[in-house]
């Protein structure tokens, strides 16, 4: 069973372990920053401790060092306080003066290079710890080293919480901010299952009704919730596949007596009553015919491999439509790519959508005009008519199921320009509508081609 089922634990766990992470951090940050202070207080002390002793040398008349210590500094560097001591070194190494037992310098390593080292040095079993400043007394170099014994070592308080409160700040605000940088991250994981499944949501649709929510990785106070919009989606889809069968069903059962009502038209004397009912039947198996289209391209797929030659099939649709054109006193033109023009997708569908869009142009063109095909290299066919265009606030509706602009015109079903955004859809392309200059339409699918 997958670990941390409730959103809420998710977030108090993450947000626990990112806690006592910070805390750690801060820990040793705010140690180090102690150290850090109080590294700098005792070093400073050391320093001036050095200087004080520095300021009481002297030159004799015969050019000599002397050192005349003050009460206070005898009895800060007394062996019976033992806290502190202190040496003299000339530039040969040679120790001038020292307050140690055993008269040597506090740092055998100092290098007498810089203006102030800051040295340590283990003596017997005490560890040392001080500066070394760089004088000139005279015409005389000298070295003055202070130093500290560790192991009576007393913090200055005042000192290092001064310091320290003062500095605290500037580690602090990192660190919060590093929390709460922590806090977005955690609560955005937390939530990435939901906009998963909202992602998922989103491409669900009439093209893919099979698509179902995720609820392995989904948080348990919202898996009710998903579980039902499953459930309610699957009666959706269970509703579409009737609908469909419905209307196939339907359509195919009316194919047949379509058929036996054509064949009794043929034998009527009446020439004019004839023609008239042939019309009308031709009506109805056009319309018949678009019904099965729909249901066959609410079930088809596409193969991702099949691919078609966009310029073959804009020709032979082209040759298709010339003699219905030309009936109507209008003619076809074809132009653009010559070469092929390769793009993924099913012939057959395509010139069934292209077939839609010419026949529309036809029926909707000027006596005297022409219709014109256009396929470009870069996978787009275009049918232009010189018919009235079509106004704005009609561009979305005229690829609704039966929609027409003029119901009492003979001839149209609503239902071709339905058929075309259906095929686009399942080749993901696009089509688009435009009006020409002075009148007319442009109706434009764009594929992607392949490479």
């Amino acid at each position: 069973m997958p670990r941390f089922q409730s959103i809420l634990s998710r977030i108090v766990i993450l947000h626990i372990v990112a806690v006592v992470i910070t805390s750690i951090l801060m820990s040793v940050g705010l140690s180090w920053l102690l150290s850090y202070a109080t590294n700098n207080i005792h070093n400073k002390a050391m320093q001036e401790q050095a200087n004080a002793v520095a300021e009481r040398l002297s030159v004799d008349a015969d050019g000599r060092l002397q050192l005349n210590l003050s009460s206070d500094l005898l009895g800060l560097y007394s062996p019976e306080y033992g806290r502190y001591s202190f040496a003299v070194i000339d530039a040969h190494g040679a120790v001038l003066f020292s307050s140690a037992k055993d008269h040597t310098a506090l740092f055998p390593a100092d290098t007498r290079r810089g203006e102030v080292e800051f040295l340590q040095q283990r003596r017997d079993s005490a560890t040392v710890s001080g500066a070394s400043v760089r004088k000139t007394i005279g015409n005389q170099t000298v070295w003055v080293q202070a130093g500290e014994d560790l192991t009576n070592r007393d913090v200055l308080t005042d000192d290092i919480v001064a310091d320290f409160y003062k500095d605290v700040g500037w580690i602090t605000l990192p660190i919060l901010l590093v929390l709460l940088i922590t806090d977005i991250a955690i609560f955005r994981r937390a939530l990435r299952p939901l906009r998963e499944a909202s992602e998922i949501a989103a491409e669900i649709g009439p093209t893919r009704p099979g698509l179902r929510l995720p609820t392995k990785e989904i948080p348990r106070e919202v898996r009710p919730l998903v579980s039902a919009v499953n459930l309610g989606l699957d009666r959706m889809e269970e509703g579409f596949k009737i609908q469909r069968e419905f209307t196939a069903d339907a359509a195919h059962e009316l194919r047949t007596p379509l058929s036996i009502l054509r064949t009794r038209i043929d034998v009527l004397e009446d020439t004019e009553i004839r023609q008239a009912l042939r019309h009308n039947v031709e009506g109805m198996a056009h319309i018949v015919g678009q019904l099965l289209d729909f249901a066959e391209l609410d079930a088809v797929a596409i193969d991702p491999t099949e691919k078609a030659d966009l310029q073959s099939v804009a020709a032979e649709v082209a040759e298709f439509v010339a003699p219905l054109a030309l009936a109507q006193g209008k003619d076809v033109a074809l132009s653009g790519a010559t070469a092929p023009v390769w793009v993924r997708g099913s012939a057959e569908m395509l010139s069934r959508a292209i077939r839609n869009l010419a026949e529309n142009a036809i029926n909707h063109t000027a006596p005297g005009s022409t219709v014109e095909f256009v396929v470009e290299d870069s996978g787009k066919v275009s049918v232009l008519d010189q018919g009235p265009g079509i106004a704005e606030h009609e561009r979305e509706l005229i690829f609704r199921r039966f929609w027409r602009r003029d119901r009492r015109k003979a001839g149209s079903t609503g239902l071709g320009l339905s058929i075309v955004q259906r095929i686009a859809e399942l080749h993901s392309a696009t089509i688009t509508v435009e009006n020409r200059r002075p009148n007319g339409a442009c109706f434009s699918l764009k594929f992607a081609p392949l490479k």
